[in-house]
């Protein structure tokens, strides 16, 4: 439970009040922005406001958070995720809900984040959880679908001539890697990816520590070509952050696990038939 003593409790409850009982919403209920753009979602809205909600839930117990977090988790998904893809849209807008159909990779490393986020702190009988899990699943098997060859994911991720990106990677990598440590998902399935990932984003810190071709702040295109143009710099500060947390999730991962270079294909837990 949250300690009331805590010199953090006041910061934690005014951002409590904002996200819970000030921020725009539309007439459903789903977290939305007026600015720049009147009535859209941003699906890098999403993790922000379940990462909090689901934390909420965890340090005070109040279920009422978590009923809010798979709420806003459901609400997003309804409108910006493609089942045929397992890919989210960056943006959405109420007055023009087909003018940005852009799968940028940051903002699906988000949304995974947040459901990640949410499944770790949701209580096994929690409302919804399935659902949740299988959104998470779903999501996971399409970003899995259009890694790139040399282990990173594209800037728009179904458009290989845009440049590979390295905050959405991390995320990515982080998420995947923690998802089968949790027992989310099989190491088998998704084990290598993981793994060819992050060789791929070590090799993008350089020799100060710096993690090279991180998108800039980004925010909502109507073309592509708003995406393909988005600098790079080893100052945005997105791709730090997720390529520590990926790095612990896959050091996990290779300790509990077996991996074997089979006929030059990586393998998880391999069974030898007799």
């Amino acid at each position: 439970k949250m300690r009331k003593n805590s010199a953090y409790s006041p910061l934690i409850e005014n951002y409590t009040n904002f996200v819970c009982n000030k921020q725009f919403r539309l007439s459903d209920g789903t977290y939305a922005r007026n600015r720049p753009y009147a009535r859209t979602l941003w699906i890098d809205d999403l993790y922000m406001s379940v990462s909090l909600l689901s934390q909420l839930g965890l340090t005070t117990g109040d279920n009422m958070y978590f009923d809010e977090a798979v709420k806003q988790v459901i609400l997003f998904s309804d409108r910006m995720f493609d089942r045929d893809l397992g890919l989210f849209v960056h943006g959405w807008g109420q007055n023009a809900p087909s003018r940005s159909k852009f799968y940028w990779g940051r903002a699906n490393g988000w949304a995974l984040m947040a459901m990640a986020e949410l499944l770790d702190t949701l209580p096994e009988s929690g409302k919804d959880r399935n659902t949740i899990l299988d959104l998470f699943i779903s999501h996971l098997r399409g970003i899995a679908a259009v890694q790139s060859g040399s282990g990173l994911w594209h800037q728009l991720l179904n458009k290989i001539d845009s440049y590979t990106e390295s905050s959405a990677s991390a995320i990515i990598i982080y998420c995947m890697a923690k998802a089968i440590n949790r027992g989310l998902v099989s190491a088998k399935d998704f084990g290598p990816a993981a793994v060819l990932g992050w060789n791929a984003l070590a090799e993008r810190i350089n020799k100060e520590g710096h993690i090279e071709g991180i998108c800039v702040g980004t925010g909502m295109g109507f073309e592509p070509v708003f995406y393909y143009n988005r600098p790079a710099s080893i100052y945005a500060a997105h791709g730090y952050g997720p390529t520590i947390m990926a790095g612990t999730e896959i050091l996990q991962l290779i300790r509990n696990h077996t991996l074997i270079n089979y006929d030059g294909a990586l393998v998880f837990d391999y069974i030898k038939i007799d």
